[in-house]
Parts: structure tokens; sequence; C-alpha cells
């Protein structure tokens, strides 16, 4: 069964768990390719709207009944046990999931997790890497629009760093160069080239512009690390 590109590749990305959290589950797919692949014991359903979560019972009734699925209505990680093994948080901002993860009343960094924000990307890799996680997978897919998808967990104490480019544009990104992460950089280029042609731009603009094209083509190049 396909859920669509989007949808399948965070599923690629689930493993085998005992208790799996959906948080911002909307239509609940995700959920839904756990429980049937019995990638999982338990499910927590979490979600702030209860339009979207209402979506989401209605898919997975059977596995609610059989108390395999557990819906939350909630924001962010409340109702979520903080030793729950694995957390997939998708369709957010980066800022918005690290407001879900510094929470000081429900936050933590999951054992494992698959993080698919829409955008602030940078924002959160370095909020990970300095709070203690790790981050094994991080890379760009296309589905059309692009996307980022972080995968990882807890640190348990190993070290990682990241170069100043890496958390611009992910460490994968910038060492396999995967064709959507190009194909995104090539239009950032030239979005940047068309700015440039605008006749009025003010020189403190223009230099900025400049210094971000130069900085994207460097990334294609190989030059940026």
């Amino acid at each position: 069964m396909s859920y669509g590109k989007r949808i399948d590749t965070l599923c690629s990305l689930l493993v085998a768990a005992d208790t799996f959290a959906d948080v911002g589950c909307d239509h609940g797919y995700c959920s839904e390719y756990m429980l049937k692949n019995g990638l999982c014991a338990q499910v927590i359903l979490s979600d702030i709207s209860k339009g979207s979560l209402e979506k989401a019972k209605r898919l997975l009734v059977p596995y609610i009944r059989k108390g395999m699925a557990i819906p939350v209505l909630g924001d962010g990680f409340k109702g979520v046990p903080r030793d729950t093994e694995e957390v997939l948080i998708a369709g957010m901002g980066g800022s918005e999931i690290i407001s879900i993860l510094s929470d000081e009343r429900y936050g933590f960094i999951p054992k494992r997790f698959v993080f698919q924000p829409m955008h602030d990307s940078e924002k959160l890799r370095r909020y990970l890497v300095e709070n203690g996680g790790y981050i094994e997978r991080d890379f760009t897919f296309e589905d059309g629009k692009f996307y980022d998808v972080l995968v990882g967990g807890v640190g348990n104490g190993q070290a990682q760093t990241y170069t100043d480019a890496e958390y611009e544009f992910g460490k994968e990104n910038l060492a396999r160069m995967p064709q959507a992460f190009i194909k995104r950089t090539e239009k950032l280029i030239k979005n940047v080239q068309k700015y440039l042609e605008e006749p009025n731009l003010q020189l403190s603009s223009r230099t900025e512009l400049e210094k971000k094209l130069q900085r994207l083509q460097g990334v294609l190049c190989g030059e940026v690390k």
C-alpha cells in the first residue's frame, strides 16, 4: 500500500519499536503503517487539532478498540511518555519542533526520532546537536516540493560535530549530494540570480545576494563543506 512519496519516505525510515508516537498525526497514515506491519505494540496518536485527530481515529478504529492505538488531543508531547521508543514529527516548522522538544512540562529528545521540518531545518539541527541529540540521517527528498528529514535519537554520550555549512545544508546532503538536494540548490541559485536582475536593488541587498549566490554555487562545486 502506498500513501504517496512523502509519507512512504517517512515510513521507510521508521523501525520496529514497542511504543511509537505520531505527534501531529493528522491522517494517521504512518501509525497505520507501523501497526499493519507489526512494527509496534502500541501507538500514541497526538494532535492539537480535534478535526485532524478525528481523521486518524476513524482510520484506526480497530486498533483503538484493541488498545493498540491511543488518541491524545493535546499540544506537543502532552500525553506522550518520556520512555516512548520512537517518535515521528512531520509537517511542522523546525522552530515548532524545537518548542515541543524544549517544553518545560513535557519536552524531551526521544530515544529515536524521525523529524520532517517544513522549514528552519538549520535551527533544528543546531538544537539537537547542542542538546544531547544525535543525527544519523539528514537529507533532502522531493515530492512536488523539497523536504528535509532528520533521523536520530539521544546521543548516549556520542560527540557529534557539525560545521556551519552542515548545519545550514545538512551533513548527509553535503557528503552525498542527493539529486533532490542538487535540484533544490539549483532552484535557489536561479531565484537569487533573478533577484539580482532587479534594477532598483539596494546596494546592501545586492551585496548579500551576491554572497548567497557564491555560497550556493560553492555547495554545488563541493567547495562549501
